[in-house]
């Protein structure tokens, strides 16, 4: 329970403070004919495809530099674990992650993010006589690389990885303690 209320607090911080803010720009200044927009909603369409996990963004930008970035991941699978016979993931998650962008590509940047997600809900796998369930609830801590091509006035798309650490016994016990991830998204802005 301390987990939650400390995860939940946490984001109520970055999102209160993100919409305390004075917004400057979110394109780079080495490209100004793709727009100056605050807002970006995305989605992690490679994931979509390979594991049916559904992973919604919201990033709002701050300054040229860094942006606050909230995502709702549904169907949230342990790395690329996908389901197998006999085995189901029913967890969902929330990410609260700070991208710090850096560069000065005509068309696109690096960035790179410290992330922290709360995964909550169930893996169940069928045993001799029944089935079997590990409580993946847990707090993640992470951060990750990325790369994102500003391609028109609107869309921003690109690749990132990540890797993240998270305090649960059950889910270390099952799995490891160590979780890959990565993806693909596309943004739209606004």
């Amino acid at each position: 329970m301390k987990k939650l209320i400390l995860s939940a607090f946490v984001a109520a911080a970055f999102t209160i403070s993100a919409f305390s803010q004075q917004v400057i720009s979110s394109s780079s200044t080495s490209n100004p004919n793709l727009g100056n927009f605050e807002n970006e909603i995305k989605l992690n369409f490679l994931n979509m495809f390979l594991l049916g996990s559904f992973e919604l963004g919201y990033e709002r930008f701050l300054s040229e530099s860094h942006s606050l970035d909230i995502q709702l991941h549904i169907n949230d699978r342990f790395g690329y674990q996908s389901d197998g016979d006999g085995e189901t993931f029913k967890t969902n998650s929330i990410q609260s992650a700070m991208n710090f962008y850096f560069g000065n590509g005509r068309s696109g940047r690096f960035h790179v993010f410290p992330f922290l997600k709360f995964r909550f809900g169930d893996y169940e796998e069928s045993v001799a006589g029944g089935v079997a369930t590990t409580d993946m609830t847990a707090f993640i801590l992470g951060a990750g690389i990325g790369y994102k091509w500003e391609v028109s006035e609107h869309f921003a798309f690109g690749p990132y990885v990540s890797v993240a650490r998270n305090f649960s016994e059950a889910v270390s016990d099952k799995f490891s303690a160590v979780e890959p991830n990565g993806g693909f998204s596309l943004g739209y802005r606004f």
